[in-house]
């Protein structure tokens, strides 16, 4: 259902920026560092909402991608935590199935 809202939204937005970029069709003078070009503002709006969109896919790729390793790394020592205590519970069960010692004072007390 999540996915469902975040793609309404996602439309609502990108249709809420087309129409603001159709409405503005005048030329604009765009200043780089290394000079100036003129373009269609409905252009540069466009290519804004783009940019700004692949920089927030991009942020979310990398967040994805360092929990997807941390979900690994985890498993990795979950796997191991549960091999150690399957060694301790067999240990123990080992050591309460083998007669007990006595000793000496045991023995004086009978």
């Amino acid at each position: 259902m999540k996915i469902q809202w975040n793609l309404i939204l996602a439309l609502i937005f990108a249709l809420i920026v087309a129409a603001f970029a159709v409405v503005n069709v005048e030329p604009a003078r765009m200043d780089y560092v290394f000079g100036t070009t003129e373009l269609p503002l409905i252009i540069i709006i466009l290519a804004s909402a783009l940019l700004g969109g692949v920089i927030i896919a991009s942020i979310g790729l990398f967040r994805t991608m360092m929990l997807h390793r941390k979900i690994k790394q985890l498993t990795k020592e979950n796997a191991k935590l549960e091999e150690r205590v399957s060694e301790l519970t067999r240990e123990k069960i080992t050591s309460n199935n083998e007669p007990a010692e006595q000793t000496d004072s045991d023995l004086s007390i009978k």
